[in-house]
């Protein structure tokens, strides 16, 4: 077990950001608007997540639309533990060493999955790049322990990129047949020495057309986050990289910083911004996107599932 720390101490959370200067951001809009939890599906689910020993990235990541999507019983699991081996400079996870694989956690998951009557699964994960595979047969193990306590759910992973792993580790997750692969490229590449130090852009990019080309029938899904600094023409370049490694999913959303020692907003995107993303995305050809302000991965995952599937088939005539 690693040393006992206190994860609501930022300090403590985040080691490596510790010592860095504040950075400030300016002050919200007023088109970002966050709930505070109040209903009782909220307190239902958290119940349920604590019940069965779970970590959710709603909570990990700081998720501004935690209260509404619990609300409704909906919650991302996120799988081996709540400590990511990954210093990224825009998000909430704790970074340091993490503990062992808990070999129950698939039951565990599987068993809260059928408790909330889920009828779609979103399943991330921490990066482990202190395991071999960087988890992917835990992941493989955890889409298999749900489909055999819940077979009509559909299954949509948010996985790592095994950037450290040996070969394999991409495939023994799509063997496991999810209906949705995602992975995040997050930024734009110009940004990823800033924002994603530990990850590479094109590799990132590989793994979403290698999903692709191992399971044709699989969807796959990328996300981004703007107002770190990007500009328009490098999204639309993003887009189109993505498109042409395969990928069906689009999902943009504004970057809000967890706390001053992460990365700054650079801007907030307006809402006008955001749909004309929204219509050059469908432009160039994804079968699903949602772009708005608050939009994360997993929002309104089920519903977005279910127009993603009725997209394909209409392509297909």
């Amino acid at each position: 077990m690693s040393e006992a720390r206190d994860l609501a101490n930022p300090a403590e959370r985040h080691p490596e950001k510790a010592h860095r200067p504040d950075n400030p951001s300016p002050r919200k809009p007023p088109w970002i608007r966050i709930k505070a939890p109040s209903s009782k599906g909220y307190f239902d689910t958290r119940a349920t997540i604590k019940e069965h020993k779970l970590s959710t990235v709603c909570e990990e990541a700081g998720c501004p639309n935690a209260a509404e999507c619990w609300a409704q019983g909906h919650a991302t699991m996120m799988i081996m533990g709540e400590i990511c081996t990954r210093g990224c400079t825009f998000c909430n996870v704790a970074t340091g060493r993490p503990d062992k694989l808990d070999p129950f956690e698939p039951a565990r998951v599987a068993q809260a999955v059928e408790k909330l009557g889920l009828s779609h699964v979103v399943i991330t994960s921490v990066d482990r790049d202190d395991l071999a595979d960087g988890g992917a047969a835990h992941f493989a193990q955890t889409i298999r322990a749900v489909r055999r306590r819940r077979p009509e759910a559909t299954i949509e992973v948010l996985t790592p990129d095994f950037l450290k792993c040996a070969p394999g580790a991409l495939e023994s997750v799509i063997e496991a047949r999810p209906d949705v692969f995602n992975h995040n490229l997050e930024t734009v590449p110009g940004l990823y020495l800033e924002v994603r130090p530990g990850a590479r852009y094109f590799h990132s990019l590989r793994i979403l057309q290698r999903a692709k080309e191992l399971s044709p029938e699989v969807f796959t899904k990328s996300g981004l986050m703007v107002g770190l600094g990007e500009t328009r023409p490098q999204i639309l370049q993003v887009m189109d990289d993505m498109r042409a490694a395969g990928v069906d999913f689009l999902t943009i959303g504004q970057y809000l910083q967890p706390s001053p020692k992460h990365h700054a907003v650079e801007r907030y995107v307006t809402p006008e911004e955001f749909a004309s993303y929204e219509k050059a995305a469908y432009a160039k050809g994804f079968l699903m996107v949602s772009a708005s302000p608050l939009t994360r991965s997993s929002y309104h995952a089920g519903a977005d599932f279910e127009r993603l599937r009725a997209a394909r088939l209409a392509a297909l005539g």
